[in-house]
Order: C-alpha cells, then sequence, then structure tokens
C-alpha cells in the first residue's frame, strides 16, 4: 500500500496550533533527532540510491539501533514526500515536539542563568530555523513563540535549524506581551533588539542577569506593544552603508554577545 504524502499539523484535533516537527529532513536534523531521543521516530525513509554513503549509513545505523523502522524508497519517493527542496536523501517522521509550559523556562537548571529569546512576528522559516541554530549553540536556554502570527518548527526551520530543536526547550504562547509580562514578574529582565535602541549590545548592562532577548521581524521590527513591555532596547552598532540585518543574523550577533559579557562575568 502506497503511503499517503504527510501533511503539515497546523492544529492538533482541539484546533489549537502544535509546535509542528513531525517531519524532520536533512542530514544532520534527523542525526540529532535519533541522537537526542526525545520524541518517538515512527520511521525513517532514505532514498536507495543514496544508503550507502557515510553519513547516511550512519544514519541508517542509529535507527536501528534505536528500533526506527527504516525504509528504503526512490529518490523520486522521497522527493515527493519532502517538504524542503534538499532533503538529502532522508527523512524522518516522529512525533511533534513537545512545548513547555511559559514558568518552567524561567526556573533555573544547574546554576544556569535564564537567557531566552523570543519572536516577535517571524514568519520566514529559514530565518527561524537559523536563529535556533545558533541560539543553541549560544547556550541559550529556552525559546518564547506565539502561538499566531509566527512560524512554527515546519520541516524548513528543523533543516535549517541542523539539531537544535531537538535540545532547545520551546514555549508556546497565545500572546508575546501578556506572555513578557508573565517572564517580568518571574524575575526575567526583557530586552528587545531594535536598530532605533539606544543601548549598543556590546555595552548591555543586563547581559549577565535573567533575561530574555526579543527580536522583532525583519522590516517592521518589533511591535508597538512588545516594544512597550520591553525594559530596555538595545541596538546593534552598524559600520557600514546598509541600515539593517535579517533577524538570523541580528539574532546571532545578539546573542553572542551575551554569551561573551556572561563568559567574562
Amino acid at each position: 500500500m502506497k503511503p499517503a504524502r504527510p501533511q503539515p499539523r497546523a492544529s492538533s484535533p482541539t484546533g489549537r496550533r502544535e509546535l509542528g516537527g513531525d517531519q524532520v529532513e536533512g542530514r544532520q536534523a534527523v542525526r540529532e533527532l535519533l541522537i537526542a531521543g526525545r520524541r518517538k521516530v515512527y520511521e525513517l525513509w532514505i532514498a536507495a540510491q543514496d544508503d550507502r554513503s557515510g553519513p547516511l549509513r550512519d544514519i541508517a545505523e542509529l535507527a536501528n539501533a534505536s528500533r526506527v523502522t527504516v525504509k528504503q524508497v526512490s529518490p523520486g519517493k522521497l522527493a515527493g514526500a519532502a517538504r524542503t527542496d534538499a532533503p538529502q536523501g532522508v527523512l524522518a517522521r516522529c512525533a511533534p515536539l513537545p512545548d513547555v509550559d511559559l514558568d518552567t523556562l524561567v526556573t533555573r537548571r544547574k546554576g544556569v542563568t535564564p537567557f531566552l529569546v523570543a519572536v516577535d512576528g517571524v514568519t520566514d522559516p529559514g530565518n527561524l530555523g537559523a536563529l535556533l541554530r545558533t541560539a543553541e549553540t549560544a547556550g541559550v536556554t529556552g525559546v518564547v513563540l506565539p502561538r499566531h502570527r509566527a512560524v512554527h518548527v515546519t520541516p524548513t526551520v528543523a533543516k535549517a535549524a541542523a539539531g537544535a530543536i531537538e535540545h532547545l526547550p520551546m514555549a508556546l504562547v497565545a500572546g508575546l506581551p501578556a506572555a513578557l509580562e508573565r517572564l517580568k514578574s518571574g524575575g526575567v529582565w526583557v530586552v528587545g533588539l531594535d536598530s532605533g535602541g539606544r543601548e549598543p549590545i556590546d555595552r548591555l548592562a543586563l547581559a549577565t542577569e535573567p533575561l530574555v532577548l526579543v527580536l522583532g521581524a525583519e522590516g517592521k521590527g518589533l511591535s508597538p506593544l512588545v516594544r512597550k513591555r520591553c525594559d530596555v532596547v538595545a541596538a546593534i552598532p552598524l559600520r557600514g552603508r546598509l541600515g539593517s540585518l535579517n533577524v538570523a543574523a541580528a539574532g546571532a550577533i545578539a546573542c553572542y554577545e551575551v554569551a561573551r559579557q556572561r563568559a567574562a562575568d
């Protein structure tokens, strides 16, 4: 029986939008999915002509060790089921990512000061995936995503994140402004990042405190309601003629600047 082409899971049976992540494509993303072992992997598809290549062989061995069903399919069949342009000969079908309660992101774990990232109106999946990858490598302890008017974890996001989604706790919130107020009540400082900010990110006085770094959509920046909730609005000094960075690049600079200041503290 021919398997049905997987479709995006935009919502749960109750109508509530889920975090996503139920289909993962790309070698690094699938490899981290299997290594992390956080969620059930139902089956792995590998393109038949690529099954002897080193990376795919290693992925198949990881799947077998975890008792995940591995299916060799034709390249055309895999391409037809894929939802990214270049799945790199492999895709996995798995349980959706679990979202966590917002309050759990505030809890200190093993003495680590909370360092969160929140996105405001970011709808480009490539940008979100790249941002998540950088955030994880910079030591971000959790991510806040709005339930509406923002991209969730699509296959494109998962592939661009290169496995970061398996290690970053993520909270889905009904409204970002209200979520920021909850974080503030839990002792977290809210730092917005915007080209019009008055405090240079490399001189951020709050860098070593519990904080959430809020990144706005490219072009629109922070929404007015979100900006009002910020304790500080910081900016990245730009030395050239261009007046802006995309959210993935801006997030990378800001995350690593906070990480640098924390390491020096």
